[in-house]
């Protein structure tokens, strides 16, 4: 049985984030297109405020199984976000993997402030 080496891990951590990208970018482009077929003869009035388009994840979850163009492009922008941080993640597995235990706790705190800044920060305030 081959054991897991540092290369290792580097090549998939590079397939990760290629994979990843192209796959938000897929999304997006889907997304953008379905929406010039269903909007694009329309001309967008930016004068008022939509406070229903701010992002709420129930309404997002309804919108997506519907298939509204703006969620699968929300989605794209979700998995474009999802990809360095799963980059991390698999960073820190990788590290545990190795038996290194410093890089793998630091990989595991920069998670956490990752997952705090996502749930708990506050932009623009």
């Amino acid at each position: 049985m081959k054991s897991f080496q540092d290369k290792d891990l580097q090549s998939f951590i590079g397939n990760l984030l290629r994979l990843g990208v192209i796959i938000a970018m897929t999304i997006v482009i889907a997304g953008l297109l379905m929406y010039l077929f269903q909007y694009g003869g329309q001309t967008a009035g930016y004068s008022v405020f939509d406070e229903r388009a701010v992002f709420r994840l129930p309404v997002f979850w309804q919108a997506l199984r519907h298939g509204d163009s703006k969620a699968i492009m929300e989605l794209g922008v979700m998995a474009l976000i999802a990809t360095p941080i799963a980059r991390v993640l698999f960073t820190m597995i990788g590290f545990w993997l190795e038996k290194d235990r410093l890089y793998t706790v630091i990989a595991f705190l920069v998670l956490c402030i990752i997952a705090y800044s996502l749930f708990f920060g506050v932009a623009g305030h």
